[in-house]
């Protein structure tokens, strides 16, 4: 009995020798999983971090790439729609005539439309005017209205068989010498563009001489810029006598920088007064 008690007693403590291997290695198991875990977590998140990074890199490399694309075709849409603008323009609109330039007996504006008789001094003498125009130079003139300014159009647009006429009749009236100093010979008229008027006031007795000293001259001195006006022949000029009464469209933008520089259109290089035809009517 004791010899069997022994026996016993030995095989339960070999096995709870067993059982102690066998927990410590589950232990053993547990921290090497637990570590094992705790690396392949860390190794995901740096990975993860890694990859957030390059996505996050290339997707900003992308959309800067997509941006200059953007800017890119912006730009050349920009530029083929300035062209085709340029196309659809007439180059001659901002050409300096006046003994530099010349208009053929063919040419003439696109369109021209009739002033409105209210406009004109001798309402009974229709006066036309390039269609783009007309609806710059009337807000022109009933802006002048509204600042109680007597401003009327005694001339508008003339062609080059009706300039020929004129200066052939101030030939004869004035003599070649008087002609010549204020009038254009034909296809060298600023009227043949359609964009140019001479304006007129109440008190010459319908004549231009004397418009200097009148209060529209000084209202379109102060104002016709705005709406796209200027002086073609100020005091001084190298072309004709001074001519406060004729005024030329040469679009807003123009007008407005030159009343801002004190400065007249032919004071200006024609490559430089080029760069504003694509904004001439705008």
């Amino acid at each position: 009995m004791g010899g069997l008690g022994v026996a016993v007693g030995a095989l339960g403590g070999f096995g709870y020798w067993q059982f102690s291997i066998l927990s410590l290695r589950v232990v053993t198991l547990e921290s090497t999983l637990s570590s094992t875990t705790a690396l392949l977590v860390g190794t995901i998140e740096a990975t993860q971090a890694t990859l957030s990074e390059s996505l996050t890199a290339q997707k900003e490399s992308l959309e800067n790439q997509l941006g200059s694309v953007s800017e890119h075709l912006s730009n050349v849409s920009g530029t083929v729609g300035t062209l085709e603008k340029l196309s659809k323009t007439d180059p001659e609109l901002l050409a300096k005539y006046s003994k530099v330039f010349f208009l053929n007996e063919n040419y003439a504006p696109e369109r021209v439309v009739t002033i409105d008789s209210v406009y004109l001094y001798y309402e009974t003498n229709p006066e036309t005017i390039h269609v783009s125009v007309w609806p710059q130079l009337e807000d022109l003139l009933q802006r002048a209205k509204r600042d109680n300014i007597e401003l009327y159009v005694l001339s508008g647009y003339r062609s080059f068989t009706e300039q020929s006429a004129l200066k052939d009749a101030y030939l004869v009236t004035y003599g070649a010498g008087t002609a010549n100093a204020f009038s254009a010979d034909q296809g060298y008229s600023e009227h043949q563009l359609g964009t140019t008027v001479d304006f007129i006031t109440t008190g010459l007795g319908g004549q231009l001489q004397g418009f200097e000293k009148t209060e529209a001259y000084e209202w379109l001195l102060d104002n016709a810029h705005k709406y796209g006006f200027t002086l073609s022949y100020p005091a001084n000029n190298g072309y004709y006598i001074f001519e406060p009464w004729h005024w030329r469209y040469v679009g807003v933008e123009l007008a407005e920088d030159l009343y801002r520089d004190g400065k007249h259109f032919y004071d200006l290089d024609q490559r430089e007064i080029d760069e504003y035809l694509v904004n001439i009517f705008d």
